[in-house]
């Protein structure tokens, strides 16, 4: 079952073993927030520093994930625990490199659910959220240099090596990085899930 928004794009999303819905401003998912991102191996691998506490958390969450496009990633079946986020991030001409048609793709999952085939599972459907729902003409994908499972789970849903940024800097962490942008155009993805059917 998928739920629309007033703005006409799905709220909630479902897989065969999960549900991406929207991060609620309330007490749980803060604090499932903090159990997970207060892992020191999560944050710096996805770009941001490990949560410092339930606060920071929900500050978080009111300010960076409670918006358009971005969803907690939840267990089918299990009570509705947040344990991991993935979004689309679709902003103006120009913005690392974007055009306003594209959208960049974002995911990071708690370590006990790694290496489980649910960020892959989480990730085909946030593009076919992009190219069906929302109608772009490409995402891209980046990764720090070292990375290489989120790498990995690029490889294995259609994302193709494009360029490498090696002064990429990040404000939050105040610290320069080599970044890695994958892409895949609409076009292939329907040609690959064409090939699916």
């Amino acid at each position: 079952m998928t739920r629309i928004s007033l703005s006409g794009f799905p709220t909630v999303l479902e897989t065969k073993r999960l549900i991406l819905r929207p991060w609620k401003d309330d007490e749980a998912d803060a604090q499932a927030l903090f159990r997970y991102a207060s892992d020191p191996e999560i944050g710096p691998n996805a770009g941001w520093l490990p949560h410092e506490s339930v606060i920071y958390s929900g500050n978080m969450i009111r300010t960076i994930l409670k918006k358009d496009g971005i969803f907690a990633i939840t267990r089918k079946g299990g009570d509705n625990e947040a344990i991991g986020s993935i979004g689309l991030t679709m902003s103006p001409s120009g913005a690392r490199g974007r055009k306003e048609t594209e959208a960049e793709l974002g995911y990071w999952i708690a370590r006990p659910y790694q290496n489980q085939g649910l960020t892959t599972e989480a990730v085909r459907e946030m593009l076919r959220y992009a190219f069906c729902d929302r109608q772009r003409e490409g995402v891209w994908c980046c990764y720090y240099d070292g990375n290489l499972r989120s790498r990995h789970v690029m490889d294995k849903t259609g994302f193709t090596y494009d360029h490498t940024d090696f002064h990429s800097f990040n404000p939050m962490m105040d610290k320069y990085f080599v970044e890695h942008f994958m892409y895949l155009p609409a076009k292939r993805y329907f040609n690959y899930i064409g090939k699916m059917l």
